[in-house]
């Protein structure tokens, strides 16, 4: 029973809010009380969480050197060698295995992004994590393919049903945004920051704090033209969204005071999670999405 929790701990649960992503198509297609396609994106929810937790171990198990030089990650059980990885990795590519043969049941675009998905952690985890810049555009890559998978798992029901490309790109620079803001934290306080993470030799504080500034302002536009692009007003026969916009300029302001104030970021999931007051804006935005799309 300890290899099995150990094993679950590995897959990192709470990292697992990253794949709610996933519920943007059934809402901004407006068929969120579809039980039916609730269902389905239940399922590809599913499914990409399991497919993270795999994802994380096969991380593990690649980083499990440098991780035993880390202040916090020395804890994890495979660095740890309470898990090793001659039990860990098969575990991970079996599970893998598995869910892609479920992705394939729930429909073949939906199995072409969730294999896309476990092949950019491939290469991240073994190659592209050692690359400057690149490094961080295939972990947003990763947030690209949960926004589109949550779509691509309705296509069987919902054949028209579509993501706009500004959506898109707000995720894309969201999540640029919270990866290079983790990478500062990193390259500030950790000690031979380059030792955990090779990449690390080629950025600097003052890059990151370009590109930390370039994502947020690119995130916060690109969601601003959604919210009054022509195709957006005519899908839901409002302009109303634009009034969600200040929720989420708060919540990346509000980001960006812990990562320069408090010296915070390099734990996004956990930011996330415990800071209440990008809690409440995040809670209040969707209160007001699903209130104006179906309140016209």
């Amino acid at each position: 029973m300890k290899k099995l929790w150990y094993i679950i701990v590995s897959m990192r649960p709470r990292q697992w809010t990253k794949n709610l992503v996933l519920f943007a198509g059934i809402v901004f297609s407006m068929h969120l009380f579809d039980l039916s396609l609730l269902e389905r994106s239940f399922y590809g929810f599913l499914v990409f969480c399991l497919m993270s937790g795999a994802v994380y171990i096969i991380n593990d198990v690649s980083d499990r050197t440098r991780d035993r030089e880390h202040p916090a990650k020395k804890k994890r059980p495979i660095a740890a060698g309470s898990l090793s990885p001659a039990e860990a990795f098969p575990f991970a590519v079996i599970l893998i295995a598995v869910l892609l043969a479920v992705s394939w049941v729930l429909g073949r675009e939906f199995f072409i992004v969730t294999a896309a998905f476990s092949a950019i952690n491939f290469a991240y985890s073994f190659f592209l994590r050692g690359i400057v810049i690149l490094d961080v555009f295939s972990i947003s890559f990763n947030f690209l393919l949960r926004a589109v998978g949550g779509v691509a798992v309705l296509k069987t029901s919902v054949p028209l049903i579509e993501i706009s490309p500004w959506l898109l790109i707000c995720t894309l620079f969201l999540s640029l945004f919270l990866a290079f803001c983790k990478r500062r934290n990193e390259i500030v306080f950790l000690e031979e920051a380059q030792a955990h993470r090779t990449a690390l030799k080629d950025y600097s504080v003052l890059l990151l704090d370009q590109l930390v500034g370039l994502s947020a302002t690119t995130a916060l536009v690109s969601y601003s033209i959604y919210t009054v692009w022509p195709s957006t007003v005519e899908k839901f026969g409002t302009s109303n969204l634009v009034y969600t916009i200040p929720f989420v300029v708060f919540g990346i302001m509000r980001y960006l005071y812990i990562v320069y104030r408090r010296n915070e970021g390099g734990d996004p999931s956990g930011i996330l999670l415990t800071e209440k007051s990008i809690l409440a804006a995040v809670f209040l935005w969707a209160v007001t999405v699903i209130w104006i799309l179906w309140r016209v």
